[in-house]
Order: C-alpha cells, then structure tokens, then sequence
C-alpha cells in the first residue's frame, strides 16, 4: 500500500451543554480529521488534541503542523505502508502522541477496508456491545449536577463519573452518593491535587468509589504511589500512562491498580492494545476514556473497548451526550451499551452534509 494523498480538515461541533473541568469550559470541539487516500483504500483518524496545550502539551494547530511539516512526508516516501509500520516510521520525531493516533488510525483503516476486515476483529475483541458511563463536568450547583446525574441515569447510563477540583469534592460525591445510591461511581480529578491533599481525599473513602482518576500531576508516579498508601479508593492513571512502557513502570511501582486507555493520549489503537495486554498480564482492569470524540473517533474507542481487559464501563457515551447532530450516523444507548461496530475498517464514515455543515477548513497535502 502507498499513501498518494492526505486531507487535512478543521472541524467545529457546538457541544449540546458546556464541559467544566478543571482545565476550563468548553463549549465546542474544535477538531483535526485526517484523511488519507492510498493505492488500496481510504481512511479516516480523528486527532483529539485540544485548541490549546491543557489537557497535555499537544494542540489542535501544532498537531497540523507537525503533520503536515514531518509526518505526512515521511510516510510519503514508505513505499510499502502498513498501519504497523507507521510507529516505524514516525519514531524518530519524539512527542506528538495524538497527531501520531490520528494518522496511524487513517492509515489502519484504509488498510482493514481494502482487505474487509473491522478494527474490533483486528484488536482482538470478545464483546459486540461494551457497557457505557457517562462524564459529568463541574456544575454551577449541587441541584444542577443532581439533575444532570439523574437524566444519565434515566437515559441507561451505566456509571457516573464527577470531574473535581479542590471546592468540589467531597460535596458532590456525598450529595450524588446520598441521592442515588449505590450506583456505579467515579471521580476524575485531571493532576488537580498534591500529595499533600492525601488527608482531604481519605475523606471520599466512604463513598465506596470504582476509583479516583489522576489526582496528581501527570509526572508524579512516586506521588501517586505514596498516595495509594494513604487512601482505600483505588487510583487510576489517565495522563500519566503515555505507553505500554509508562504503564508497566507505574504498575510496578505500585502508583495505580486501574488504568485509563485514551488511544490518542498513547500514540494509537495498536499501542492502546500493547497497554491493554500488559495490563491483563498483571491484573490490572482498564476502561476507555473519551476526548469528545466525533462518530469517527468514538467508533474506534468503542472496537477496542470490546476487548477482553476491558472491565469498566468507559467514556465511550453516546452521540447525543455531546452533540445534537453528529458527523457520522450517531450512536444511541440501548440498555446502557453501545453496538460495536463490525463493517471494514473503523465501521463507520462520515455523513457528507453533516461534515460539510461543520467544516471551518480544508487542505490537501500534495505528495
């Protein structure tokens, strides 16, 4: 397979309702799809980079620029190009997980279209349908959040997860524990604690959390190791986990006993199944996180949350949770899961008019 073409295209979704966390509020998703065309196929990736550099160091602007300046040319001159050689090929350019996810995805499902097969076969998925939580953002109020939870809820959402920050912790948890019950409950607290915070968060022990997720700073793997010490809810690594490599060093280290799997935070789905295998090696469950992916994106999240390591209802929500209408045909609950798709490739496309509706930019990268 040879890559003759890459479209590169800006795309901006209203989200139905703002997404607070304690990296600010969104209110659209300001997006990067990538396109390629080669001798066999076409394909598409998502890159799930922010506008600016908060959830990591990547952004929507620098990961079109690295694409376009370093990695498309590069994979240009791959004469025989397959979805496992692109890591190959792009190794030598260090960072740029998501820029790399996107292209690498476009590429694989070019390559399982031209030969039929689905990404969740070629994952290794054991499920046709993955079990769906929800990711509820910080709230004006305790009444608005409980009225949010409780739409999840009725809608068949399968777990609830509560974004804090230090002034919306304990608060909410107790409020959503006392009103609901014994639901299935998280938090994420996206690095926003210090060790020294180990006493405060001991406080949401009672509450019979799944886990709290990230409460350090993304570097801090001897952190959350000490902090694991001193609290019974187990910690789950989301940003601190960059690879297959990054996972076994805090595994061993005792620093979480869940792990978060974002494809684009990791550099893709084939290293996404690198981490999910040395996760089951040692028993540790995994769950799939979201990054308001499109259909596209989410697609894909949903074929490797099929897999067998995965044992926690994720991020992977339906189209309606964040968008009114979406670029792909939506994906709508039914008995709180979602189908995994199984067509050739990533399983879905776009919908010409709705992509078209959304596009803020377009450019074609000559080869």
């Amino acid at each position: 397979m040879k890559l003759t073409g890459v479209e590169l295209r800006r795309i901006s979704l209203p989200l139905v309702s703002p997404f607070r966390t304690s990296f600010g509020t969104e209110t659209t998703r300001d997006a990067l799809l990538v396109r390629v065309v080669t001798t066999e196929a076409e394909g598409w990736g998502e890159c799930v980079a922010m506008a600016g550099p908060l959830y990591s160091s990547e952004y929507v602007d620098a990961a079109a620029d690295v694409l376009r300046r370093f990695f498309v040319p590069t994979l240009a001159a791959v004469d025989q190009l397959t979805a496992v050689g692109v890591a190959r090929a792009l190794e030598k350019f260090h960072g740029h997980r998501m820029a790399k996810a996107a292209l690498e995805t476009a590429v694989l499902d070019a390559e399982l279209r031209a030969e039929g097969r689905p990404l969740a076969r070629e994952l290794g998925a054991v499920h046709d349908r993955v079990p769906c939580g929800v990711s509820v953002g910080i709230m004006p109020s305790i009444d608005e959040l409980l009225e949010a939870v409780g739409n999840y809820l009725d809608e068949g959402y399968l777990r609830i997860k509560l974004k804090i920050q230090p002034g919306w912790d304990i608060e909410p948890v107790a409020a959503v524990r006392e009103h609901f019950g014994d639901v299935l409950l998280q938090v994420d607290a996206n690095t926003a604690y210090a060790v020294s915070d180990a006493r405060h968060l001991a406080r949401l022990d009672p509450y019979n959390l799944l886990l709290i997720e990230q409460p350090l700073d993304e570097e801090d793997i001897l952190g959350h190791a000490e902090l694991a010490r001193h609290l019974k809810t187990p910690i789950c690594l989301d940003e601190s986990i960059t690879s297959a490599r990054a996972a076994a060093a805090a595994i061993s280290l005792g620093a979480c006993s869940i792990i978060n799997v974002k494809p684009g935070r990791v550099g893709g789905y084939l290293e996404s199944r690198r981490i999910h295998d040395v996760c089951q090696a040692h028993g540790i469950p995994v769950w799939c996180g979201g990054m308001l992916e499109t259909g596209l994106g989410r697609a894909a999240n949903i074929a490797l949350a099929a897999l067998p390591g995965f044992t926690l209802p994720g991020d992977t929500s339906a189209s309606s949770r964040y968008y009114q209408t979406d670029i792909t045909t939506p994906f709508t609950l039914e008995a709180g899961h979602l189908p995994v798709p199984t067509t050739p490739g990533i399983g879905v496309e776009p919908l010409e008019p709705e992509l078209a509706a959304v596009t803020t930019h377009t450019e074609w990268l000559k080869l």
